[in-house]
């Protein structure tokens, strides 16, 4: 123990420490962060010239009137309603599940056969293809209603939201750290007041980042509202009649021959295209701030 504390070794490793790297080791760190750059770059030119492309065709037809006019009246407010009540319900069928679901996966019960079987389910639902939620949908809602829905569409998004809500408040709740946890049990605070009091309220900022991803996801998604809310050109009378979506009406109208019609679509992509990158810059101002914590 005595060759850990003695001057001359503490000296000569720092000495160590100061020394600038070799010339080799330098040379390696600059060509290793130009390759990063350069393939970083390369990354982003495809979203850029995706990005150019919508904006340069749609910001021409971009007007004010069609934030109130619905599509038969060549504007799209029924459509942008449409997509916020879905994900909305989506949202509200999906969170309390989805976090209940991480909590009692990273919490309550860890090792038993029933965590494993649903977190090995939850794991599944991630990658199932979203035209097969849209099928799933159909059959449990669609054609037991006898009609398709906003109510049908938003629960075909919540079974999209719900795996990712679910598996990011499990990560984000075993990031908490474990003396946590002893200490509120040394302060008399049992299990269920030890989790919703001090880990749960610890995680909020990565339950939310989890949140934000679920719904920038779902906003965007085109097959599983086919299968449910179809489509409509005017105002929907309610949840239970064919409803409008920004998606399902990119889908419909891109091949349409009309100019106007075309300019709307490239508009409408717009729009849609910020909405998604208000959740994702949402999530990612969250788990920054997760991080920071």
């Amino acid at each position: 123990m005595s060759s850990y504390i003695n001057p001359e070794n503490i000296e000569s490793l720092s000495q160590e420490l100061l020394n600038p790297l070799p010339t080799q080791r330098r040379l390696f760190s600059y060509a290793m962060n130009g390759l990063s750059f350069i393939l970083s770059l390369l990354a982003l030119f495809p979203l850029a010239s995706i990005l150019w492309e919508i904006i340069s065709r749609g910001i021409s037809g971009l007007k004010s009137e069609m934030f109130y006019l619905p599509l038969i009246e060549n504007g799209f407010a029924n459509a942008i309603i449409g997509t916020i009540i879905m994900v909305s319900f989506g949202a509200l069928l999906s969170i309390p599940i989805g976090i209940m679901t991480g909590i009692f996966l990273a919490e309550f019960s860890t090792t038993n056969k029933i965590t494993n079987f649903v977190r090995f389910l939850t794991s599944i639902l991630t990658g199932v293809p979203s035209i097969v939620v849209g099928m799933f949908a159909y059959g449990v809602v669609v054609l037991i209603t006898k009609k398709f829905s906003a109510f049908a569409g938003g629960f075909a998004l919540s079974v999209i939201m719900l795996p990712i809500i679910a598996l990011t408040t499990e990560e984000a709740l075993k990031l908490i750290p474990t003396q946590q946890r002893l200490a509120s049990a040394a302060l008399g605070g049992t299990r269920f007041q030890t989790t919703f009091r001090i880990v749960v309220k610890a995680a909020v900022p990565g339950i939310t980042t989890g949140i934000a991803l679920a719904i920038a996801r779902a906003s965007g998604e085109t097959a599983p509202l086919l299968f449910t809310a179809l489509f409509s050109q005017n105002w929907s009378d309610s949840l239970m009649s064919p409803t409008a979506s920004l998606p399902v009406l990119i889908f419909n109208l891109y091949n349409n021959p009309d100019p106007e019609i075309n300019k709307l679509v490239w508009t409408t992509s717009i729009i849609l295209l910020t909405l998604v990158l208000f959740f994702s810059l949402i999530s990612r101002l969250l788990s920054s701030k997760s991080r920071f914590k």
